[in-house]
C-alpha cells in the first residue's frame, strides 16, 4: 500500500530502483567542509542516514557514491557502511552511470540517483528516480521527481532510503 505522503508517480519509480548514486557533499553531508589548522579535512555524517543505507543495502539495493571532490574522509565514510563504489574527482558523472549500467546489468529506469546542486542536472534527466535534497539549489529541486523534506547530510538520505524500501515492500518486515 502506497503511504500518501508520496505521489503516486514516485512510488511507481521507487518501486524499481536497485541501484541508490549519492553525491556526497550537500547529499550525504550538509555541505560544510571543514579544515583544521593542520590541513585535515573535516566533514559530518549522520547516523541515521548511513542506516538507512545499511537497510537499502540488507535488501537488494547497490549504494554508490559519485563526487566531483575527493576526499580521505569519504573513503572510511563508505569503507564504514561497506559501500564498494565509490567514485571521487569525477568529472562526467554519466560516465559512471553508464559503467554501472553495464557492470551491473541494469537500465537507467532502475536508478534513483540524489544531489543537490547544478553538476547533478545531467544525471537526473538520465535516471528513472532523481531525488533532491530539501536544501538544493532551485534548479536542481525543478528537476527532479521528488524533494525530499530533510536537508542534506541531516536525514535526506534516510528518507530517501525508507522510500525506496516502503515502495519495494519490505518496510513492515524491517520494523517488524
Amino acid at each position: 500500500m502506497k503511504p500518501t505522503a508520496y505521489p503516486a508517480a514516485v512510488w511507481e519509480r521507487a518501486r524499481s530502483v536497485r541501484l541508490l548514486l549519492l553525491d556526497v557533499d550537500g547529499v550525504l553531508t550538509d555541505g560544510r567542509i571543514i579544515y583544521t589548522d593542520a590541513g585535515q579535512e573535516l566533514k559530518f555524517f549522520h547516523v541515521r542516514d548511513g542506516h538507512g543505507i545499511k537497510l537499502a543495502q540488507q535488501f537488494g539495493i547497490e549504494v554508490a557514491l559519485i563526487t566531483g571532490r575527493h576526499s580521505e574522509v569519504v573513503n572510511h565514510r563508505a569503507q564504514d557502511l561497506g559501500i564498494t563504489r565509490v567514485f571521487q574527482s569525477v568529472r562526467d558523472k554519466i560516465a559512471i552511470l553508464r559503467e554501472l549500467l553495464d557492470l551491473l546489468t541494469l537500465e537507467p529506469r532502475q536508478v534513483a540517483a540524489m544531489g543537490d546542486d547544478l553538476v547533478d542536472l545531467a544525471l537526473f534527466r538520465q535516471v528513472g528516480l532523481a531525488i533532491a535534497v530539501a536544501d538544493a539549489v532551485p534548479e536542481v529541486k525543478d528537476a527532479a521527481h521528488w524533494v525530499t523534506s530533510f536537508p542534506g547530510g541531516r536525514g535526506a538520505v534516510r528518507e530517501t532510503c525508507e522510500l525506496l524500501l516502503q515502495a519495494q515492500g519490505f518496510w513492515d518486515q524491517i520494523i517488524a
